[in-house]
């Protein structure tokens, strides 16, 4: 009788995750369908990968299809990893979140200096004049600021990412990308290394991350998508207007795929790249419930972080469910679906 209950047992639990597992494959798919997603997906529960699936074109030019392989720009998850690499050095004595710019970087010569800590940069709260000033309604028109001209990241910092102060620091969020620039300029000078070989070093090679790293436009990077762009005034996809996108440096400049990305989160969560009172910071939310780099949302029912990235056509999403032990990964090489829908829909429709 007893073994007759426990073959019962595992017959109706593995019903029940085919049929879940079922349910998860229509909805990613019919979704995809309705919404012309183009990219990949890759779903994680309790450690195991339930769903990895691509669909669409990475180079519209050649119809060359995505597949699990495909490599995208992720934009400001880039951010994530910026935090990670300045936490590690709270840990090891080398910065104390709530020290100034000035007490890392000597030279700088913004107003924010002597006032902004290392915690309201992280939080997005240093009050600071925003250093992006392009709108996506002008995107086309007047294109990205100063992200058509080659700089170093000590030549950003000094030149856009020094600017008055606009608000009292650690009273307003402002997402702002300078900050993250001015977190890249920090480890530079502690590292005494460029950002690239820090991430390089820190977290990406000891992580297997091998299809990860910075771009440039000077690289030629095998199996990257091509970023494809509309907006209201076209009927048509074309293709990421020209920019420096290493511009964007410790912000937003990275390039990963999903089997890359999916290595970095289990380690984060493994507690193998911070302590679990580090990560504890990073997720701690503070003004627009965010944290160090992420959203917190949801803290009542399925508490998860969010974190999202864009520029134009590149497009990317990461959610983990905090209690759940659930992720889910989405990347994509257009701006025609809302990522952040659709990574919600998946969560529910398994939790």
């Amino acid at each position: 009788m007893k073994i007759f209950l426990n073959t019962l047992f595992l017959f109706i639990i593995s019903h029940y995750a085919f049929g879940q597992t079922q349910k998860v494959n229509d909805l990613v798919e019919i979704y995809a369908k309705q919404h012309q997603f183009n990219g990949t997906v890759l779903v994680q529960k309790n450690s195991k990968i339930v769903y990895h699936k691509s669909f669409g074109i990475a180079e519209r030019a050649f119809n060359s299809p995505i597949t699990n392989n495909t490599k995208y720009q992720v934009c400001s998850i880039t951010k994530t990893f910026t935090a990670v690499l300045i936490l590690q050095l709270v840990e090891h004595g080398k910065i104390d979140l709530n020290k100034k710019i000035l007490d890392y970087l000597p030279d700088y010569k913004g107003e924010a200096g002597s006032k902004v800590t290392i915690h309201q940069l992280l939080n997005h709260t240093s009050g600071m004049k925003n250093t992006d000033t392009a709108k996506d309604e002008n995107f086309l028109k007047y294109g990205l600021g100063f992200y058509h001209t080659p700089y170093s990241l000590q030549e950003i910092v000094a030149r856009f990412c020094s600017n008055d102060l606009v608000t009292k620091p650690g009273t307003k969020f402002d997402y702002n990308n300078g900050e993250y620039m001015i977190l890249g300029q920090i480890l530079e000078v502690i590292y005494q290394l460029p950002y690239e070989q820090i991430l390089n070093q820190q977290i990406l090679i000891p992580l297997g991350m091998q299809n990860s790293g910075l771009l440039s436009h000077y690289k030629l990077i095998k199996n990257l998508a091509t970023p494809y762009y509309k907006d209201k005034s076209l009927d048509h996809l074309i293709p990421n207007i020209p920019i420096y996108v290493e511009d964007f440096s410790a912000a937003g400049a990275m390039y990963s795929c999903t089997s890359d990305l999916i290595k970095f989160n289990n380690a984060l969560f493994s507690f193998k790249l911070i302590n679990k009172e580090t990560l504890d910071q990073l997720l701690t939310p503070g003004l627009d419930d965010y944290g160090y780099s992420v959203w917190v949302r949801d803290h009542q029912k399925h508490k998860r972080m969010e974190r999202y990235g864009r520029i134009a056509g590149a497009n990317a999403v990461w959610f983990h469910y905090l209690n759940s032990e659930l992720s889910i990964i989405i990347l994509s090489n257009t701006n025609l679906t809302d990522l952040g829908d659709y990574a919600l829909k998946i969560g529910k429709a398994i939790l």
